[in-house]
């Protein structure tokens, strides 16, 4: 086992992890962070994104020991209390979300996109959510509610 000390939505977990453990196996079952999903195993849908020092990753490519010292940010860090972060209102006022397998993944994906980029294009949404693999959405109503969330977020501080 090795020691790892990594920064959670916030809050620091020192943990013991096998050499092999996946970041995506350590946030679901052993911290309890079931908004990220396993959708492929392998890095080609996205359900797995999680932010990493405010970067997107898949979490189920890389390791956790790889995370160690790191900033994690799941799909749980978002919320503030009871209130839902700009992404997550309007991800829910543009119907953006249908089955909500991908959501959290798409949601991660912008939140990363909107920190780097504060005012995105559509071509940059669309290029973001490239990775994220959606059967139901047909991706219009998800760019269309990171354009929102970004307009909304502009001028105010939401981490």
């Amino acid at each position: 086992m090795i020691p790892v000390t990594i920064h959670i939505n916030g809050e620091p977990h020192d943990i013991l992890v096998e050499p092999g453990e996946r970041l995506l196996d350590t946030l679901r079952d052993r911290l309890g962070l079931t908004g990220t999903k396993e959708g492929c195993g392998e890095g080609q849908c996205g359900a797995c994104t999680v932010n990493l020092n405010g970067k997107a990753v898949l979490s189920c490519l890389m390791l956790t020991v790889q995370a160690d010292g790191a900033r994690v940010q799941t799909i749980e860090g978002l919320q503030t209390g009871l209130d839902l972060h700009p992404l997550q209102t309007a991800f829910l006022d543009e119907a953006a979300v249908q089955c909500g397998y991908c959501t959290p993944g798409m949601i991660m994906a912008g939140h990363a996109l909107i920190k780097d980029h504060p005012d995105p294009d559509e071509a940059r949404v669309k290029a973001c959510l490239a990775n994220t693999l959606c059967r139901c959405t047909g991706y219009e109503k998800p760019v269309r509610a990171i354009l929102k969330a970004a307009g909304k977020m502009q001028g105010t501080r939401h981490d």
